[in-house]
């Protein structure tokens, strides 16, 4: 279950956005964003693509913003319990134009199955959380203070989520804004409740979902539920975006026509909503963007989901997975805003006739490092060391190089499906090897030609789920979704 930190982000842009529509106390918009905390460190921008990207994440957290850790009347309130991890069930990018008259918010279901850095294949919502943790067990081992290993690590594991969704979308993240959980429930409540519209009651006890049919004002909590509720649901996660992109359409467009933020009681408990739920990276003039949005509008303002090759996928350890097919995601994003596909990385072209490839099985299939080696040859490359991986315990496969941001490594691993490559210290300079994990299904398995990753649906069997038509904030009234 997830936090729905877009919905909370866009309150608070929209919040600044009316006020600096109306010329209405502009002290008070400083004030709002002053209070916002802010991160830096996170190797953010850099893309000229035509549109400024905003990943938006929201993090089920224990803490605000300030890691303060939250009262037990509030994690009651949220039905949060004592676990330490962070969890980043909500992720979308945000991309607007240049010109600032359109906003495009593209979810990404949480369980899409990419490329993490350092750890292989693997859903994307663990790329912020296991990446934390295991930075943080590596700190407090060197030595480093509770507090040093938990900045440290929190921004590892920022940074991971940001690389991963860039793998994903080929599209460079230029700004960072992530809310937890309570800031969902107060800026909800600030605004005075946004209106929802189900198809059919629901009454499902893990989310607190207990509502009925029809259109209906929630309050903070209850919205809470609301976009959290993914058991019971025809389409599971994919229904829950709906319903979190229809919450988020309604609120954004309340907050655009609306005239409450000139209550300076509202803004007084909009500005402590956020400076207690909100973090932001520290290279955004946000000023700067708001004036850039001048001419945006309620219509203006769309929700999207990437394309999903198989809802209901699942690899070889039995876990279950969204399939999503990178190409056809990169396609559709950049397709958003009219521009070709930009390149994360800019990887120099390598004859695979100088690269020189050995492939180590770390317990796969019998005989696949030898069935790997074999259509790597076949793709031009040459043939070095075949056998059993000697270096210890392997979870997922990954190409091994003494500098991870080797060309001729990327070029392996761009040739077996887009496996992550592992910087390997005791590797000379002009090494690259291929450890095969049982996760592997590239060339030479034999679920090759099922994308990029193991898993044991079929094209028969696929569960694919298209792009639907956008969701826009300019609609007259909730639209009722399952």
């Amino acid at each position: 279950m997830g936090a729905v930190g877009p919905a909370k982000l866009m309150v608070a842009i929209s919040a600044v956005l009316v006020l600096a529509l109306t010329g209405f106390a502009w002290r008070s918009v400083d004030n709002l964003i002053a209070n916002i905390d802010r991160i830096g460190g996170l190797g953010l921008g850099g893309g000229r693509d035509g549109a400024v990207d905003i990943l938006l994440v929201g993090v089920d957290s224990r803490t605000d913003a300030h890691g303060n850790p939250l009262t037990t009347a509030e994690r009651a309130m949220l039905h949060a319990g004592d676990e330490v991890g962070t969890n980043t069930d909500t992720i979308v990018l945000v991309r607007v134009p240049n010109d600032g008259r359109s906003a495009t918010a593209i979810s990404i279901p949480r369980d899409s199955y990419v490329d993490v850095p350092g750890q292989g294949k693997a859903k994307i919502n663990s790329a912020y959380g296991a990446t934390k943790e295991t930075e943080r067990a590596k700190l407090l081992a060197k030595g480093s203070s509770e507090s040093e290993a938990e900045k440290e690590s929190t921004k590892a594991g920022r940074q991971a989520l940001i690389k991963s969704v860039a793998n994903l979308t080929g599209i460079t993240v230029d700004h960072y804004a992530e809310v937890s959980l309570l800031g969902f429930v107060l800026l909800t409540d600030a605004v005075g409740g946004v209106e929802v519209c189900l198809n059919e009651a629901v009454d499902e006890p893990m989310s607190g979902a207990d509502f009925p049919a029809g259109q209906q004002r929630l309050d903070g909590q209850q919205a809470l539920s609301f976009v959290r509720q993914r058991h019971g649901l025809q389409r599971g996660d994919i229904d829950r975006i709906v319903r979190q992109q229809v919450f988020m359409a309604q609120l954004v467009g309340q907050l655009l026509n609306a005239r409450v933020l000139a209550n300076p009681g509202k803004l007084g408990e909009l500005s402590e909503a956020v400076g207690r739920t909100v973090v932001l990276d520290e290279d955004w003039d946000v000023l700067a963007f708001l004036q850039q949005l001048k001419d945006l509008s309620g219509g203006k303002v769309e929700f999207e989901t990437i394309p999903v090759a198989d809802l209901n996928s699942m690899t070889t350890a039995g876990e279950s997975v969204v399939r999503v097919d990178p190409k056809t995601v990169q396609a559709y994003v950049s397709g958003l805003v009219g521009e070709e596909p930009e390149r994360v990385e800019n990887t120099p072209k390598i004859d695979p006739s100088t690269v020189t490839v050995s492939v180590y099985n770390a317990g796969g299939a019998t005989g696949l490092a030898g069935k790997v080696s074999t259509a790597l040859i076949g793709k031009g490359f040459g043939e070095g060391t075949v056998g059993n991986y000697t270096g210890g315990s392997v979870s997922s496969s990954r190409v091994l190089a003494a500098d991870s941001a080797d060309p001729k490594a990327a070029a392996v691993a761009e040739a077996l499906g887009g496996l992550t490559v592992v910087a390997d210290s005791s590797l000379s300079a002009d090494t690259v090897s291929v450890v095969l994990a049982s996760d592997y299904s590239g060339p030479g398995s034999s679920a090759a030609g099922m994308f990029d990753f193991d898993s044991t649906s079929s094209s028969a069997t696929a569960t694919p789920v298209p792009p639907a038509p956008p969701i826009d904030a300019g609609q007259n009234g909730p639209k009722c979704v399952n």
